[in-house]
């Protein structure tokens, strides 16, 4: 059962401000960048906007392409598509990374159980996906798939276009691709989003 609105309103706010944190510290890491944030450094790179902007222009982006997938946006929509980007790029500017491979790595990491936990905590307040979620979760319903079989689906494509617009790929890219889609679903099934099965 859903609480009152304010509480949601800032349930929502908090998980925004800690998957922003996320994506920064996944890209302050320095090991490659996830799949959607090599498309924004891509977008970045061939516009001059700053990694932030460029991942709002993202977001914009990907609402549109719910419209086929009969995606229905809400609030926390249009927030995320706000939010994210503006809160990664002032993380950015706070943390910086740290010497030596490893712990680059586990910062890398890190920033991906950040993000898996703030997807499951703004999905449940029921006031609408993120932009990149709804299109995850819109093709796992149209297909009748799993969660993370349609993510990593999706970022293995996205990454490849930001690869294209030049992007930085590394080895962090390859790991995000593939593991992201497995660790959402753990955080989805935190907030009883999703089923062990990891159907919705």
């Amino acid at each position: 059962m859903l609480t009152s609105f304010p509480v949601r309103l800032a349930k929502l706010l908090v998980g925004l401000v800690i998957y922003g944190i996320g994506v920064g510290l996944t890209v302050q890491a320095g090991i490659g960048l996830a799949p959607w944030d090599v498309l924004a450094q891509g977008i970045s790179k061939q516009t001059a906007l700053s990694f932030g902007w460029a991942t709002v222009t993202v977001s914009i982006m990907v609402l549109l392409l719910w419209i086929p997938l009969k995606v229905k946006p809400g609030l926390g929509s249009i927030l995320n598509a706000l939010m994210i980007g503006l809160v990664a790029d002032a993380t950015m500017h706070v943390v910086t990374a740290p010497e030596g491979y490893l712990l680059r790595l586990g910062l890398f990491i890190f920033g991906m159980a950040v993000i898996s936990f703030a997807t499951g905590m703004y999905i449940s307040c029921g006031m609408g996906k993120g932009p990149r979620d709804g299109l995850n979760v819109g093709i796992a319903q149209k297909f009748k798939r799993p969660f993370w079989q349609a993510r990593t689906l999706v970022e293995v494509s996205v990454v490849t276009a930001g690869f294209l617009l030049g992007g930085q790929v590394r080895e962090g890219t390859l790991i995000f691709a593939l593991l992201i889609g497995y660790m959402n679903q753990l955080g989805m099934r935190l907030f009883k989003l999703v089923d062990k099965t990891g159907r919705m």
